[in-house]
C-alpha cells in the first residue's frame, strides 16, 4: 500500500491555459480576477497477466492493476479535478498576473472517509511586457517534458490506466511509458519575446532529491539549482522544440557516487486540417521513469508517437504509441527494462465545455532479465473545463 500512496503522489498535470479558456471574468479596479477549473470522472477496467518484471513495471499486477489480476475504478483520468484562480492587470508598462492552482482526485478507497487532501501546483506569479519578455517566479510545472504531456491526446482521457496511481489520485497517460513527467517545482523562470516564431524559455528551479518509488531515497539535492531550458518554434500549424536540464545530485548512502543528472528532449507536432502528428524524444541521464531520479544513476531514453484525425467538427480519432527504456540494468531499475503503452481513443466534444471519451489500451513491461508483464484496459468517462 505505500508503493500505491507514494506513486498516487506523483499525480500529473492540469493545463491552466485550458482550465481558464471557460473561466468567469470578474472585473474590480485595474484588476481582471478570473476563476475557472476542471472535473473529470472514467470507468476503467483493467486486466494483468504475465510474469512479476521487478521496479516500476507499469503493465504488472502489483501496480497495473493494484495487486489485483483484474480490477475497476470509477475516478480521474491523466488530469485530477482543479479550481483554477488567477488575477491580471497592465500596470504601468508591464503585464502583471497572478495564479493559484488547487486540485484533488476522485476515488479512493474508502466511501466514509474524508476526500479532503489537496495539492497546490501551482502558486506563481509574472511580469514583462512584448519588448523584454516575461519573468516567472513561484512554483509551477518544469519546462522540461511539457510540451508532450500538452500534446499528447491522453491528456482529456486516461492513457494507461494504472489501478496504484487511480485511487487517491490519477492515470499515468504516458508518463513511464514515452515521456517522465515534468514534475513541480519552486521556479524562476524568463521567457523570451517571439520573434519569427522562436521563442526561449531558462528557469533556475530548485533542486530536489530523489523520490524512488521501490527502494529508499539515496541522493538529496545540492546547493545548485537544477536549470531546465527550452528552445521552441512555432509558425503554420508546425512546432518544434529543443530542451534540456540537468542536476547535481549528493549521494546520501555509502558506496554510492554523486551524480548529475542531464537530459535532453527533442520532439515537434504539426497540424494539417483535421490530421495531426506528435514525435518527441527524450534520453539521458537519471531521468527517471516518473520523476528526477528515480531509477538512480541509469542511462535511459522515451519515445512518443502519436497520430490524430477529426473526422467531424466534434469527434477525433487517435492512436498513441509510448515507451520509456533503460539502457543500464542498474540496481536502480530493479531489472525493470521498459515499460510501453499503447492508446487508441476516440474524443468527441459534447459542446464547448464537456469532452466525452473512450479509450482502449495495453501496457506491457519487460524485465532485463527476459519476463514480461501485460495490463489490457479500457477507459469510458468524460471532462468539464468551466
Amino acid at each position: 500500500m505505500n508503493t500505491w500512496i507514494k506513486l498516487g503522489s506523483l499525480g500529473v498535470m492540469t493545463i491552466a491555459a485550458v482550465g481558464q479558456a471557460q473561466a468567469v471574468d470578474i472585473k474590480a479596479g485595474d484588476w481582471t480576477v478570473s476563476v475557472g477549473g476542471i472535473v473529470n470522472a472514467y470507468y476503467t477496467q483493467v486486466s494483468c497477466s504475465g510474469d512479476a518484471v521487478g521496479g516500476l513495471a507499469l503493465g504488472g499486477q502489483a501496480l497495473g492493476c493494484g495487486g489485483e489480476k483484474d480490477r475497476t475504478t470509477i475516478g480521474n483520468g491523466l488530469l485530477p479535478n482543479g479550481l483554477i484562480t488567477s488575477a491580471s492587470s497592465r500596470l504601468g508598462e508591464y503585464d502583471v498576473k497572478a495564479l493559484i492552482g488547487i486540485y484533488n482526485s476522485t476515488a479512493t478507497d474508502s466511501a466514509i472517509s474524508q476526500n479532503s487532501v489537496v495539492d497546490v501546483r501551482q502558486a506563481f506569479f509574472t511580469f514583462g511586457n512584448e519588448q523584454m519578455g516575461t519573468f516567472k517566479l513561484g512554483r509551477d510545472y518544469g519546462i522540461f517534458g511539457a510540451n508532450a504531456i500538452l500534446a499528447d491526446m491522453t491528456l482529456l482521457g486516461s492513457g494507461a490506466p494504472v489501478q496504484a496511481t487511480q485511487r487517491g489520485r490519477v492515470t499515468l497517460g504516458h508518463i513511464g511509458a514515452g515521456y517522465t513527467y515534468l514534475g513541480n517545482y519552486g521556479q524562476i523562470m524568463y521567457s523570451s519575446p517571439k520573434s519569427g516564431g522562436f521563442g526561449a524559455d531558462v528557469a533556475l528551479v530548485s533542486p530536489v532529491s530523489d523520490t524512488p518509488i521501490v527502494a529508499g531515497s539515496t541522493y538529496s539535492s545540492k546547493s545548485s539549482p537544477q536549470v531546465q531550458a527550452q528552445l521552441t518554434y512555432a509558425q503554420e500549424g508546425l512546432k518544434a522544440w529543443l530542451g534540456v536540464k540537468s542536476q547535481k545530485f549528493t549521494s546520501k548512502t555509502p558506496g554510492v557516487d554523486d551524480l548529475t543528472m542531464r537530459g535532453v528532449e527533442v520532439g515537434g507536432s504539426y497540424q494539417m486540417g483535421p490530421a495531426g502528428v506528435l514525435v518527441n524524444f527524450q534520453g539521458g541521464k537519471g531521468l527517471g521513469i516518473l520523476s528526477d531520479a528515480d531509477q538512480g544513476d541509469t542511462k535511459s531514453k522515451n519515445w512518443l508517437l502519436q497520430g490524430t484525425y477529426k473526422t467531424t467538427d466534434k469527434l477525433k480519432l487517435g492512436l498513441s504509441y509510448g515507451i520509456s527504456k533503460n539502457d543500464d540494468n542498474t540496481a536502480g531499475t530493479g531489472g525493470l527494462k521498459s515499460n510501453a503503452n499503447l492508446t487508441l481513443g476516440a474524443y468527441y466534444s459534447l459542446n464547448s465545455a464537456i469532452t466525452l471519451v473512450g479509450e482502449l489500451g495495453q501496457t506491457r513491461s519487460k524485465g532485463f532479465a527476459g519476463g514480461e508483464a501485460k495490463m489490457n484496459g479500457v477507459s469510458l468517462g468524460g471532462i468539464i473545463f468551466f
